[in-house]
């Protein structure tokens, strides 16, 4: 195999950076192909009670930015001033901040009653009301339309300086998201990321953004989660090598999974957590291979190059199929095969002469999508593709986007884009075309979101 085109593959694969792009929060065409047309209204409506007691202040912002941010709400703004909208975490209302009178006139409260005809009227199919009961915070959903309390919700929330305090209060907002639509919400999420050659986390809503690992003269790569959120995996790549490290999420206890004799690289764990698989790049070319964690045994080599390169793996939910990108067409594009290595076949189609290269898989938690990106006139967009039809559609446009990476609920994606003059980490909703920043600092590579945290989880070191 030529050297040359492996390192060719690294660049548009492992180095750079696998996953999507978007749009903007008020402007419906700013590079995004979504192919809808969202008319504001049709979500149900939401409004976060406010309260004369400070004592929630902060609890109460970032539930109203997590409710904003799931876009499955319109977050109604009550009068007198009091915009319980939060489009970012710098415009969270400070804690402390009281109420305005205007605003609390048409709370009413728990204990005299809901005015619902009002909340109707104000266009709210749901209010939430917050309140501190000594060491609980107490949530009541009540149902508008049916003039009702439709959930109470209880939690036990660590103290505001807690690193446990951020998460706590996403996974109650995740809890209020489920009791009104039915729905898992994802505000209790993280992302990982690359920058520098260090490892990095950022919480679904912006915050908490932090550097995790660093390795003296290796760069961390490749970032992956388990799919219980428990553990991730990653590259460290050094003069040529490739040695790959499962690590605990809450403890940051890791162990090495290859030895670093061979470039080892892009790791993705498999559905049912017992196995890692992975793409090595040796003299012969570069395949996929599985490795069993839970034995510690079993290197199973699933691709054959035999002149052509197979490399970035990405199962499907059920882990029955496993995308992969092949350069057997000439240019690397993305295939498809049963997890055992069987049955190869080409996934997303392509049109000779027209479409570039295909690079970074990544398959939906719900199965039904896979999201990519591709070279299109000299530059880096956004695709997906529906697997049951298998069509493509293009998602992005405007400037350089990558790296799409799938948030649990399927519609959002975040991915690394340069539409703002550097590579930043944005977020889109697929279904109405809202985009977001989630990060804006440039250098930005290989995203990965995780799912649903387990309550059990720790702050990472």
């Amino acid at each position: 195999m030529c050297w040359a085109a492996v390192g060719c593959l690294l660049t548009l694969s492992v180095l750079p950076s696998f996953r999507l792009s978007a749009q903007d929060t008020s402007a419906i065409d700013r590079g995004v192909r979504i192919g809808i047309v969202y008319r504001p209204g049709v979500r149900p409506g939401v409004v976060l009670l406010p309260d004369r007691s400070t004592a929630l202040d902060s609890v109460r912002a970032i539930l109203a930015r997590d409710l904003d941010y799931s876009d499955r709400f319109e977050l109604i703004t009550l009068p007198g001033g009091d915009s319980i909208r939060v489009s970012a975490p710098a415009a969270a209302r400070a804690p402390g901040a009281r109420t305005t009178a205007g605003a609390r006139a048409h709370t009413g409260g728990e204990a005299a009653g809901l005015n619902y005809p009002l909340y109707q009227a104000l266009g709210a199919d749901f209010a939430i009301a917050l309140a501190a009961v000594r060491d609980t915070t107490q949530v009541t959903i009540h149902d508008v339309t049916a003039g009702a309390v439709r959930r109470l919700l209880k939690a036990r929330l660590p103290t505001a300086t807690s690193s446990q305090f951020r998460m706590a209060v996403h996974r109650l907002a995740d809890k209020i998201v489920e009791a009104t639509l039915g729905t898992a919400g994802t505000a209790a999420t993280r992302v990982l990321f690359v920058m520098d050659g260090k490892l990095y986390q950022i919480d679904s809503d912006g915050a908490g953004f932090k550097e995790i690992l660093s390795t003296k003269g290796r760069a961390i790569l490749s970032p992956v989660w388990d799919r219980d959120g428990r553990r991730i995996a990653y590259m460290e790549f050094w003069s040529g090598h490739g040695q790959l490290f499962v690590q605990d999420a809450a403890t940051g206890r890791r162990r090495a999974v290859t030895d670093g004799a061979t470039l080892d690289f892009t790791p993705v764990f498999s559905p049912d957590g017992k196995g890692l698989t992975f793409s090595r790049a040796i003299e012969e070319g570069t395949d996929v291979y599985t490795f069993n964690l839970r034995d510690n045994c079993c290197l199973q080599r699933l691709t054959v190059g035999r002149f052509s390169d197979n490399l970035s793996p990405a199962y499907s939910p059920d882990g029955q199929r496993i995308a992969f990108v092949s350069t057997r067409p000439g240019l690397p594009q993305i295939y498809v095969m049963a997890a055992d290595g069987t049955d190869e076949q080409l996934f997303a189609p392509f049109d000779y002469g027209v479409t570039g290269s295909s690079n970074a898989p990544d398959w939906s938690p719900d199965g039904q999508s896979v999201a990519f990106h591709r070279d299109v006139a000299g530059t880096l967009q956004v695709f997906v593709l529906d697997v049951r039809t298998r069509t493509v559609r293009q998602l992005t446009s405007l400037g350089r986007n990558e790296d799409p990476t799938w948030a649990p609920d399927s519609r959002h994606v975040a991915f690394v884009s340069d539409r703002s003059g550097y590579r930043q980490l944005w977020v889109i909703d697929m279904e109405t075309g809202r985009i977001r920043p989630l990060l804006q600092q440039s250098g930005v590579r290989l995203p990965a979101w995780s799912p649903r945290l387990p309550e059990t989880e720790q702050s990472t070191p």
